[in-house]
């Protein structure tokens, strides 16, 4: 396939022009599946934050400091990386995403200032710092949403096209809330587990919805994507997605019932089948739309920079990318398994 690809390039597979634009589209894919995932929860939490009871939003909260920091890191990588090795997609994307970057851009400001702020302000008004943080965390999870569906549409205008975006914002609200809540589910006891499994629960069939909704309407706006998907030589990657995904949405809901009826003893069986799920959408959008940016307009060649700007490009990754892989790994590894109040100091003696 690579050798066939470069050929109708006109160009070669051992040749810089070629590799090197595919090489830094595979970090930057890694760098949003990365965004999605590990800053899905904290957007989830913040989302899922403004229809807890008050007393447990300073917990909610709580849980996600030692991981804010490192969060935000993606989206400034992932814009970063986009901008230095693919300039000329600039001018195919921004204007036709004008709305929903300009929603996502005021969503992140907004939870990362209210957060901020309400680490360091008195008691009495905190709570409405964490409205905020719940405020932009469902701007941003929106954003997401709406942004995903103007791509899958092709930028096409209309009352039905803008229709869809709207739902397709919403259900990525709920799908972000489902993530947030799963995680809680892992990390928490007590009350907090038990609302969290309620708030999965409503949200995973919106989230299922979403899912299905931008596939169906991806394969059918998009004469390319429906000929790739249709094509008789790819039935088993088609079954292999829709079964994988069916089969997470199952578990989940049969593990969230089990919950429910069972026990409210932690489990991390939920939070692992959502993430495959967001993997499975990812790795099926990332599928659909190869080797375009803009589909059936720019290629990830057509909007590459130079070769010698994609070649510092990819030196800065390959010294970057492992001290980030190391930090990241150190700060997340934490984020698994139940949490655990800290050791008072012992102040005898």
């Amino acid at each position: 396939m690579i050798e066939s690809l470069a050929a109708a390039l006109g160009l070669g597979a051992q040749d810089p022009a070629f590799w090197m634009p595919l090489a830094l589209m595979a970090v930057f894919f890694a760098t949003v599946v990365a965004g999605v995932l590990l800053d899905g929860f904290d957007i989830g939490v913040g989302c899922v934050s403004l229809v807890a009871p008050r007393a447990l939003r300073p917990r909610m909260l709580s849980l996600l400091v030692p991981w804010r920091d490192a969060n935000e890191f993606w989206l400034f990588l992932g814009v970063g990386l986009f901008a230095g090795a693919f300039p000329y997609a600039w001018s195919q994307t921004l204007g036709r995403l004008y709305v929903p970057l300009s929603l996502l851009a005021l969503g992140t400001l907004l939870r990362s200032a209210c957060f901020e702020w309400r680490l360091r302000a008195p008691e009495q008004r905190q709570r409405r710092w964490q409205l905020g943080f719940g405020a932009g965390s469902v701007l941003t999870a929106f954003a997401h949403g709406y942004m995903l569906a103007r791509i899958s549409v092709a930028y096409e205008s209309g009352p039905g096209y803008t229709g869809f975006a709207l739902l397709m914002g919403a259900c990525s609200v709920a799908g972000y809330s489902l993530l947030g809540a799963t995680w809680l589910m892992m990390r928490e006891a007590g009350e907090l587990r038990i609302r969290a499994l309620h708030w999965a629960r409503r949200t995973l069939r919106w989230s299922a919805v979403g899912a299905v909704g931008v596939a169906v309407v991806l394969d059918f706006s998009n004469a390319g994507v429906f000929l790739k998907w249709g094509d008789g030589e790819h039935w088993r990657a088609v079954g292999f997605v829709w079964g994988t995904l069916l089969l997470c949405f199952v578990l989940t809901e049969m593990t969230l019932q089990r919950l429910m009826n069972r026990s409210y003893r932690a489990s991390a069986a939920p939070f692992a089948l959502v993430l495959l799920i967001f993997l499975v959408v990812l790795g099926g959008l990332a599928y659909s739309f190869f080797p375009y940016l803009v589909l059936d307009e720019v290629t990830l060649w057509d909007a590459a920079a130079p070769v010698a700007t994609l070649r510092l490009a990819l030196s800065a990754t390959v010294v970057a990318l492992p001290v980030a892989l190391i930090f990241n790994l150190w700060v997340y590894w934490r984020m698994l398994g139940l949490s655990r109040p800290p050791r008072p100091p012992d102040f005898r003696g």
